[in-house]
């Protein structure tokens, strides 16, 4: 990408997109192309369309979609998996129709089996059973996987899937049911403390363990595998199956390859928070799945490895929450 490049970032009010459009910007990129959900509906597709062949981008990171929490996953699983059907294939199609050069697929480590062998490489991909609180919308992330595939091998296009752990940080979503788990225990602590509560109820049993990633560290990393130069970009699009005989999806996980229980979390979180009282946990909730670490050998041995460390990254999220949404 060059800093005249037509990039259109998907989704840019979002953790992830508003993340890429800072971290272009910061590069002196100077068309970046954005649209509000009110001014572009990707599920439609006779508007996402004519948006492509208007704008003609020649590079996309599609970061738009919908997400939650375990409990949004539970109580809007129709939503979760139509609405990320229809902006994948929606924004994957008219890509194509558009001829962008390359298109960064966001999804999410909740695609890999709910018992993979930890830590999950890239070929756990379609080896077992998915967590059944998050099945919707990991189906829907496969599909995009296979989508940009599929295009890939039948039109040549040069579309790939990168899978983030959980993340964290600036413009993150701290609704109090819908919110994932960082942002929920931040917005919970705070509130705690400023109640004066004695006590804290953390959801489960506090001892999965999840790896956290810093919104902007993700950013770097997205900007990285779309900057790589063409031969090293090209070894990351995998192979025809049919062909070559491996299972090699358009596929690279982006982590910090290190992981903590929920419960060395919340401690934590209460740290930076500066609250005080009781952690109680709610073992009557679910704790979903036992252990999501990614292995990062593959972005790693591209050159790239997230700087960020979860406490430092914590303190910066806390101040924006406390600035936006509590002040």
């Amino acid at each position: 990408m060059t800093p005249r490049s037509r990039i259109y970032v998907a989704g840019h009010r979002g953790l992830v997109g508003s993340a890429i459009a800072r971290r272009l910007r910061a590069a002196g990129h100077t068309q970046v192309i954005t649209r509000t959900h009110a001014e572009l509906d990707l599920a439609d597709e006779h508007a996402t369309r004519a948006f492509f062949q208007a704008e003609r981008p020649e590079f996309v990171f599609l970061a738009a979609a919908k997400v939650g929490g375990i409990v949004a996953n539970n109580t809007y699983p129709a939503e979760f998996i139509r609405d990320n059907l229809a902006i994948q294939t929606n924004v994957i199609h008219a890509a194509w129709q558009a001829g962008v050069q390359r298109l960064l697929f966001l999804g999410s480590s909740c695609i890999y089996p709910k018992l993979a062998p930890q830590p999950m490489k890239e070929s756990c991909l379609l080896t077992g059973a998915l967590e059944p609180t998050n099945r919707p919308y990991a189906l829907a992330k496969i599909a995009g996987i296979e989508m940009c595939w599929s295009y890939n091998r039948q039109y040549g296009t040069r579309f790939l899937a990168a899978m983030p752990t959980n993340l964290y940080g600036p413009g993150d979503n701290y609704h109090p049911t819908h919110s994932h788990v960082i942002p929920g225990l931040l917005r919970k602590f705070h509130e705690a403390r400023v109640r004066g509560d004695e006590a804290v109820a953390v959801w489960g049993t506090g001892t999965p363990r999840r790896e956290f990633l810093y919104s902007d560290d993700m950013a770097d990393a997205c900007v990285f595998l779309m900057n790589l130069p063409e031969e090293r970009y090209t070894a990351l699009l995998g192979s025809d199956e049919s062909v070559s005989g491996r299972f090699e999806p358009p596929l690279v996980n982006i982590g910090v390859g290190a992981d903590v229980t929920i419960a060395e979390l919340a401690a934590l979180v209460a740290r930076v928070v500066g609250y005080a009282g009781r952690i109680e946990y709610d073992r009557s909730k679910p704790d979903g799945t036992p252990r999501k670490l990614m292995d990062v050998g593959l972005i790693n041995g591209a050159g790239w490895k997230a700087s960020t460390a979860l406490e430092d990254g914590l303190r910066v999220a806390y101040a924006e929450f406390v600035q936006q949404h509590a002040g």
